[in-house]
């Protein structure tokens, strides 16, 4: 067995891969750079995780999903392959354990969040790390051209400049042609080495309704499909208004979005993937990381901003190979609501400005300092205190982050964590001399390890019931033991984290050029348009437009799209309106007006196809009279 495919079944236990994944595996194996364009699906994190195993050195890895990083990380260390992550929201002490043990743990990956490769202290352990590969996750945030661009991708270069020549492993599900050329080109590959899988599901069927009723067309769907299913909607509070409807039908059904904790996202996920519920009705918060190949429905509610965007969603159905379906609702209050969402996401540029100066002063920064810190934020908050709409300062700080000023993270919960800031010795003194800290001293020791050396995140809930005590106590004992100064107690918190990638700038000092102001929300309208007319057009099969889209334009026709099916349904009519006209000429000329007497069609439809059969030389039309061109 060749060695690529032992690592495979010795820690994936699968014998073969999935289509592209070994040619991949090999081109990166030979040290070339490469970018990887799979699907939703396709199995993007073996191509880079099996080089690297086999590779002598550490693996770093940058992608912008923090809590997909955290589920790789937990995965690989399930497989007993040792996998580090540093991101925002860490505190200093763990951040600089995480560079240590990445140049001197024997660890194979480490995962960072873009915003890190800005610190010095990461550029400075990066020289001291044995670097075998630079991965490059969701690698069209590179790209000004991409549907999700990060500014902090471009830092990337930096990177490859301390760490010298070594191949670069760049993966996306979404990239058009001309975001994968700028992925080259922004990376420096030394060649362009693009492999491409087709993006092409054979097995799933896109259908676009529209409909004013949703609900009602929603319904049809899942009692005509039946299996496990996601319903993609915009809102929080449309997931469980939807949910509630389907749940009152007798469907099993559940909402998923941000707001929950991440105890009860992990339930309902838990339970849709053992198919306890059938149905999770969910914002985008909802699929990442998520592999549950009997999906046979992915319905989307309201229209997505971007073609990107839909087809790594729609990608989730269907990946057993089974029959399954991708289907869009809509309505012209959709088409009329897509529009206005790209005009709200572009506030104007004073008022851009004017939202960041309130940040820095919402966390009482001063010209010049804020750089490279990270506060938790709450929207609301902010935006009642000065009197401004949340959503509307939502987008003026997504287009700060766009410019590189700033940065909102996802909603993180962030468990409580502790480490012990005396040694043992004292500790032991600590002890002896409060007999009330000792026994839950000794507790903490039997529970958790690793508490002098670095820090370690705990659960209070989890220790008060080994303990027989409330949450309560244990949460004021830890305070206790901080306060002391024995141990360092960090509470958990759940907040997005706001980091400031720049220092106060003076107004005049902020640049935000309209020329790029208006060219992105030109490339916004742009997308949206795709989206309009991928659901408003009647003529082209659903799978070759979106394959043209990203680059494949000499797909087949599908012949299981709603179009493909409609117009297998008008080829019948048309073929049976044929051959009554043909019998109604067979007694002789016809006038025009006359089929209407012989066959069951509108007026139009006839005349269609007495053109189409004249164009072909079937018939023949004199004056206002249609004949037979010859004997047949």
């Amino acid at each position: 067995m060749l060695p690529h495919l032992e690592v495979l079944k010795q820690y994936w236990s699968h014998d073969s891969f999935r289509p592209m994944q070994e040619e991949i595996i090999m081109s990166v194996l030979n040290n070339r750079d490469t970018l990887a364009l799979l699907p939703t699906g396709g199995g993007k994190s073996v191509c880079f995780q099996i080089p690297a195993i086999m590779k002598e050195g550490i693996c770093v890895v940058v992608t912008p999903l923090i809590a997909l990083m955290k589920d790789q990380v937990e995965n690989l260390r399930k497989k007993g392959i040792k996998a580090l992550a540093v991101y925002s929201g860490m505190t200093s002490g763990e951040i600089d354990a995480a560079f240590d043990n990445a140049i001197y743990g024997n660890y194979k990956f480490l995962y960072l969040s873009p915003e890190r490769l800005r610190s010095d202290i990461f550029r400075v352990r990066l020289e001291k790390m044995n670097v075998s590969y630079l991965v490059v996750d969701e690698a069209h945030c590179i790209s000004e051209w991409g549907y999700d661009f990060r500014p902090d991708y471009l830092l990337i270069r930096d990177v490859m400049e301390i760490t010298g020549p070594i191949p670069v492993i760049a993966l996306t599900a979404t990239a058009t042609p001309k975001v994968a050329a700028d992925i080259v080109e922004k990376l420096g590959f030394r060649e362009s080495n693009i492999i491409k899988s087709s993006f092409s599901r054979e097995n799933l069927a896109y259908i676009v309704r529209y409909c004013e009723d949703k609900n009602g067309q929603l319904l049809r769907v899942i009692r005509g499909v039946r299996g496990s299913g996601i319903v993609y909607v915009r809102e929080r509070k449309r997931a469980e208004e939807v949910a509630l409807f389907l749940k009152a039908q007798g469907l099993s059904a559940d909402s998923y979005h941000a707001g929950y904790s991440t105890d009860l996202r992990s339930r309902k996920q838990d339970d849709w993937k053992n198919g306890i519920t059938d149905i999770i009705v969910s914002t985008n918060a909802f699929g990442m990381g998520i592999d549950k190949p009997d999906v046979r429905f992915v319905c989307h509610f309201d229209l997505p901003e971007s073609l990107e965007a839909y087809f790594q969603e729609a990608g989730r159905a269907g990946r057993d190979g089974v029959k399954s379906y991708a289907v869009q609702l809509w309505n012209n209050n959709d088409v009329k609501r897509l529009k206005q969402i790209v005009n709200i996401s572009f506030p104007e540029i004073e008022y851009i400005k004017d939202v960041y100066q309130k940040l820095y002063k919402f966390f009482d920064y001063t010209y010049g300092t804020g750089k490279g810190d990270a506060q938790r934020f709450n929207l609301v908050e902010f935006s009642l205190k000065y009197k401004l709409h949340a959503g509307s300062v939502y987008y003026a700080i997504k287009y700060m982050e766009s410019e590189g000023y700033l940065e909102l993270t996802e909603e993180l919960d962030n468990p409580s964590r502790v480490m012990f800031i005396v040694n043992r010795d004292e500790l032991y003194m600590v002890q002896l001399k409060n007999e009330s800290l000792d026994s839950f001293i000794k507790s903490l020791l039997r529970i958790y390890t690793g508490l002098f050396s670095e820090f370690v995140s705990i659960d209070e809930e989890y220790i008060a019931r080994v303990l027989r005590n409330s949450k309560a106590a244990v949460t004021s004992m830890l305070m206790r033991l901080s306060r002391m100064g024995i141990m360092s107690y960090i509470p958990g918190a759940r907040s997005p984290l706001l980091i400031f990638n720049e220092e106060r700038l003076e107004e005049k000092g902020i640049y935000l050029p309209e020329s790029r102001y208006n060219a992105k929300k030109d490339m916004h309208m742009g997308r949206a348009e795709s989206v309009i007319t991928y659901v408003s057009q009647d003529s082209s099969c659903r799978s070759q437009y979106l394959l043209d889209y990203f680059g494949e334009d000499s797909s087949p026709e599908c012949g299981e799209c709603d179009i493909c099916i409609e117009n297998r349904r008008s080829d019948g009519r048309s073929k049976e309106i044929e051959r009554q006209i043909l019998e109604a000429l067979s007694n002789g000329p016809v006038e025009v007006s006359g089929f209407t007497s012989f066959i069951s069609a509108e007026n139009k439809v006839i005349i269609s196809s007495i053109r189409d059969m004249c164009d072909r030389g079937i018939l023949k039309i004199e004056g206002d009279t249609v004949k037979l061109a010859s004997k047949r």
